[in-house]
Parts: structure tokens; C-alpha cells; sequence
């Protein structure tokens, strides 16, 4: 496990881009974290990384948002109003991980029992100092990614 300590929003999302960059095409990422924690500022970093050129927005009433840049998609999917696995289905999550493109999920809290068992698990969490967060990455060794 990676542990990344960002001291802002725009570090968050250099983490984000620099993960976005160095993992393989149709990777499934699982976000954790508290409201606030900068999932969404990971989110924009990622599809940067990916060279996704979109406004990237918390999907928390669309529950997917779909970005397509440079030939690539990357499927955002937000699941914090998600209870249970017909919400879950109704969304298409399990369509497309595993199909197209790259997916990111904030709230995987919600749905963790039905992940890939080889996604890439962050956990974003708060400090005491209100613009700190810790990054914790597991099922990929950042550490390598040339950040």
C-alpha cells in the first residue's frame, strides 16, 4: 500500500493525473471517503492523466458520467445514493466495468461487495489541517509510476 500525503486540492488531483497516466486502459478504481474528501478533485486528476480533456463533476444526482476524449472513455460513477444490488444494476455499473473503457467510483463504501476483486482501492481521508488528505492507494504500486 501507498500512502500520499496531498496538502491541497490541486495535489490531489497531481496524484489523481499521475494514477490516471500509469495504469492500463479498462483499470477499475474504487474511491473511498468521507463528503469533502477530494474524490472528485482525484476524479479530474485521473481523467487528465488518462488525457481525458472534460469538465469532470461530481455525478451525484446522474450517478454515471460518461467522458470521452483522445479515443478514450472513462465511466464516473457515484454511488452514494446506492443501497442494495437493484439500485446497483439499474445504474449499468456492472456493463461497464470490465467493458470499454476506465471506471472510477466514488462511495465504494456502498458497493464494496460487488468489486472487482482486482480493482485499485484509494482511500481518501481528512486530517487536521483542513486542506491536508491522506491517499491511500492499494492494488497498485504507485511508488513506480514515476510521480
Amino acid at each position: 500500500m501507498s500512502v500520499i500525503k496531498s496538502k491541497s486540492a490541486s495535489e490531489t488531483e497531481k496524484t489523481g493525473a499521475a494514477l490516471g497516466a500509469a495504469l492500463p486502459y479498462g483499470a477499475v478504481v474504487a474511491l473511498f471517503g468521507d463528503l469533502g474528501a477530494g474524490k472528485t478533485a482525484f476524479t479530474r486528476g485521473f481523467a487528465k492523466g488518462m488525457g481525458i480533456d472534460c469538465d469532470v463533476t461530481s455525478p451525484t444526482f446522474a450517478i454515471m458520467n460518461d467522458y470521452f476524449s483522445a479515443g478514450k472513455h472513462l465511466y464516473h460513477f457515484d454511488m452514494y445514493r446506492v443501497s442494495g444490488y437493484e439500485d446497483l444494476f439499474s445504474t449499468g455499473y456492472f456493463d461497464f466495468c470490465g467493458g470499454d473503457g476506465s471506471v472510477i467510483i466514488e462511495w465504494s463504501e456502498n458497493i464494496e461487495e460487488f468489486l472487482p476483486a482486482d480493482c485499485v482501492r484509494i482511500s481518501i481521508s481528512k486530517t487536521d489541517d483542513e486542506n491536508e488528505r491522506l491517499i491511500e492507494i492499494s492494488g497498485y504500486d504507485y511508488e513506480n509510476t514515476g510521480d
